[in-house]
């Protein structure tokens, strides 16, 4: 079939490409990364705020790193909605381990809508004693002057939202988290600086710093009581306030706990449906990110000797590149990567397809169905108008459809 390996060399091509754009932008990213913190006079206090559920793996590890914090006053805000959730054995050994250390606990099983998350973000709210708000999740590994560098970027003129892009920590030595590991560093963290490049300002859940009264200008957390993606939709809240989401120049790093490709395929699949409902047509388009898959395509379409070079030099380029931005950003060496990246690009592809197949996710053991609004100007109106509208913006997630 000549005519789609003709189609397939050209993709592979643009692939390339945007690889080396997405390396260029890593590198340039990374010149940040080791700027110092700012050093000022007064840094006003801080409330972190940690939903746990669950003993995750390296939860103890990923806490610890947000009490050894170079910050002069925080609070760090623990919340479980289940008092025999191992999580709060975990934040009790922290209260031992870093007793001059401000972390307080909060159980309560109130639920407020259908995400788990935000349930238990809106009961922890009341017991975040400041006004600088820096919410995380679980399982995200800080560096020592993450909240020097968070804080500086809040208060810049008109930046209403702090979030941070993130590496990987594979917390075992499994194919499916080194896989995870090289999805996360070489895909989403590239492409997502390309995105900012372009004008997008995107909010990510390894950060999400805000002061209270932004927070109550959108509604609370009760708006998003019933959004899977609430990262997301909170973003998209601030931009529609006439607020800027920054980009903080730190990278925490998060846990990739997966040890099966099964786990790893189901995982990435709720994140590809939650993204393909978000922004459709952006993630159609994701497909080109592809380019050793495309040159496979080519040679299966036409074995001649022009599409087997092709795919040499992509495979190449594409290790250089890959391996280039593990080192840039500091990362964990990934053995055998070269190995790993025509797999790697094989599972994306073939999740990024199958995500259009359908419109449920699995979300710690429970299916829920993922929709898109059919009109999301009107939802950000409507918030405008009145918090009531919390159902109408952003993404229509629906949760609470159990199988």
């Amino acid at each position: 079939m000549p005519f789609l390996s003709g189609i397939a060399v050209g993709l592979s091509v643009i692939g390339l490409a945007y690889s080396a754009a997405g390396w260029w932008q890593v590198k340039r990213f990374a010149t940040l990364l080791r700027s110092p913190a700012a050093q000022e006079a007064a840094w006003p206090p801080v409330s972190v705020l940690k939903p746990l559920h669950d003993d995750e793996p390296l939860l103890e590890q990923a806490l610890s790193s947000f009490c050894t914090q170079d910050y002069p006053c925080f609070q760090l805000v623990c919340g479980v909605q289940d008092p025999k959730d191992p999580a709060a054995l975990v934040v009790e050994r922290l209260q031992h381990r870093f007793p001059a250390q401000d972390i307080t606990l909060v159980v309560n099983p109130a639920r407020h809508g259908t995400n788990g998350k935000v349930s238990n973000l809106i009961n922890m709210l009341s017991s975040a004693r400041y006004d600088y708000l820096v919410i995380s999740d679980a399982d995200i590994h800080a560096p020592p002057d993450y909240l020097r560098k968070v804080i500086t970027a809040l208060r810049a003129p008109g930046v209403e939202l702090v979030t941070t892009l993130y590496g990987a920590l594979p917390a075992n030595p499994s194919l499916a988290a080194r896989l995870g590991a090289l999805h996360i560093v070489c895909g989403f963290l590239p492409s997502a600086l390309i995105g900012r490049q372009l004008g997008r300002e995107d909010c990510f859940g390894a950060t999400m710093a805000l002061r209270r009264e932004t927070l109550q200008a959108i509604g609370g957390f009760e708006v998003l009581a019933d959004r899977l993606a609430d990262d997301a939709v909170l973003g998209r809240l601030i931009r529609a306030k006439g607020g800027h989401v920054a980009l903080a120049a730190s990278l925490p790093a998060t846990t990739v706990s997966e040890a099966r490709i099964a786990a790893l395929l189901r995982h990435e699949l709720r994140w590809a449906r939650t993204i393909r409902s978000l922004a459709p047509f952006g993630f159609l388009f994701s497909i080109l990110q592809y380019p050793i898959v495309w040159a496979m395509i080519a040679l299966i379409s036409k074995a001649a000797l022009p599409n087997v070079l092709l795919l040499l030099c992509v495979w190449l380029a594409r290790s250089y590149l890959a391996k280039d931005e593990l080192r840039l950003l500091a990362q964990r060496s990934l053995p055998l990567i070269s190995l790993l990246l025509p797999l790697r690009e094989a599972l994306s592809f073939a999740i990024l397809i199958a995500s259009w197949f359908g419109n449920t996710v699995d979300w710690r053991g429970r299916s829920i169905i993922v929709d898109r609004p059919p009109n999301p100007k009107a939802g950000i109106s409507a918030l405008d108008k009145s918090a009531k509208a919390k159902g109408a913006l952003g993404v229509k997630q629906t949760v609470g459809i159990e199988r």
